[in-house]
C-alpha cells in the first residue's frame, strides 16, 4: 500500500509540474497556481510517506 501511496505522490508532483509549466507558456496565470497547488498537494503526500517509513523502521 505504502508503494501505491508513494507513486500517487510522485504523480502529482508531476502533473503539478506540467500543469504549471503549461500554464506559464499560455500565460495563463490559474492554470499556473492550480499546477503550483497540485505539486505541493504532491509533495505533502510524499512527505507524509516518508515520515511513515522513518516510524516504521
Amino acid at each position: 500500500m505504502a508503494g501505491n501511496q508513494k507513486a500517487k505522490a510522485k504523480a502529482e508532483q508531476a502533473k503539478g509540474k506540467a500543469k504549471e509549466a503549461v500554464g506559464r507558456a499560455v500565460g495563463n496565470e490559474r492554470m499556473e497556481a492550480e499546477g503550483r497547488m497540485k505539486g505541493a498537494e504532491g509533495d505533502a503526500r510524499q512527505a507524509k510517506e516518508k515520515a511513515k517509513d522513518t516510524f516504521k523502521h
